[in-house]
């Protein structure tokens, strides 16, 4: 597994991706190509495998002091193996290479396995987003993690 920039030679695959994973907040192609358009406020690194093949990508919008994750998935036949550590830690290093000082997200409240990682990579709940994600009114906990100490120390 290898981690690279995101090509537009991807899109297609993760628009693929992000139907097989988030069903009903899949990200479209043309959104992808507009995330794309974005550069260089936003930052996408994709993970592949020895043959070629997205087993995951990440990204981040920067501005300014703040950074974003504005996405982090892995394909459900590489998911359990710490890819998604991987993909998050690589973010972290992206957002204080461009001066970042603290790093947010959203996460769906009901995705428990997302949220240990985010925990387990120093994310902390700040606030909650009610009836955020629909259909099915779940709620959306926005994390943060401070990068000062991360440059700094």
């Amino acid at each position: 597994m290898t981690l690279r920039e995101l090509e537009w030679t991807d899109l297609e695959a993760l628009a693929r991706l992000e139907v097989a994973l988030f069903a009903d907040d899949a990200w479209s192609l043309a959104t992808w190509w507009a995330e794309l358009a974005e550069r260089p406020r936003r930052d996408y690194v994709v993970a592949v495998g020895e043959d070629g093949s997205v087993s995951g990508y990440a990204g981040i919008d920067v501005a300014g002091d703040v950074a974003d994750v504005m996405t982090l998935a892995v394909s459900p036949a590489a998911q359990g193996v710490g890819l998604g550590g991987i993909l998050l830690r690589a973010l972290v290093e992206r957002a204080i290479a461009r001066g970042a000082g603290s790093l947010l997200l959203e996460v769906r409240a009901d995705n428990a396995a997302a949220r240990a990682l985010y925990e387990r990579n120093g994310f902390r709940t700040i606030s909650v987003r009610r009836r955020y994600y629909q259909p099915g009114d779940v709620d959306a906990l926005v994390m943060r993690r401070l990068l000062r100490e991360d440059r700094d120390g």
